[in-house]
């Protein structure tokens, strides 16, 4: 039986095709795996007369300590942003104080908040009465009185 031989070319075809899916998947892992492939595939150009099983092994190694490098060093140069709650709408709310448009009964009631109305939770209370928002559980405001 014929050995497989295994073209510079197909790393590379390889690395496209991992790139792609960290397009459609983002997240940074493919996209080391996809680095792997270029330079196995360059290697392979160089060096024609690498085995099979080096190429795989060079690509195991580059694929796991790219990735390992960038869990080490990549999540730590995150940049502080002067919008630290963007993503956070409900914690944007907490310590702001809002008239309820619907009575605490039972420990639930309405605000509006903005353009929003939200559930809120908090001792029993009646229509109009200020409360404050001092926690967010989920959807949910948790509120006392003000």
């Amino acid at each position: 039986m014929a050995e497989l031989e295994i073209v510079f070319w197909y790393w590379w075809v390889l690395a496209v095709f991992l790139l792609g899916i960290e397009i459609l998947a983002p997240g940074f892992f493919f996209l080391w795996l996809s680095v792997a492939g270029v330079i196995v595939g360059t290697i392979l150009f160089l060096f024609p007369s690498v085995s099979l099983e080096i190429q795989l092994i060079i690509y195991a190694t580059l694929s796991i300590t790219s990735i390992l490098i960038w869990r080490q060093y990549g999540f730590k140069n995150n940049t502080e942003t002067d919008h630290p709650l963007l993503n956070k709408r409900g914690a944007q709310y907490i310590g702001r104080t809002f008239s309820l448009i619907e009575p605490i009964k039972n420990g639930r009631g309405k605000i509006k908040a903005d353009d929003s109305i939200w559930t809120v939770l908090g001792d029993d209370c009646p229509i109009d009465q200020q409360v404050e928002v001092v926690d967010v559980k989920g959807t949910l405001f948790e509120v006392k009185w003000v």
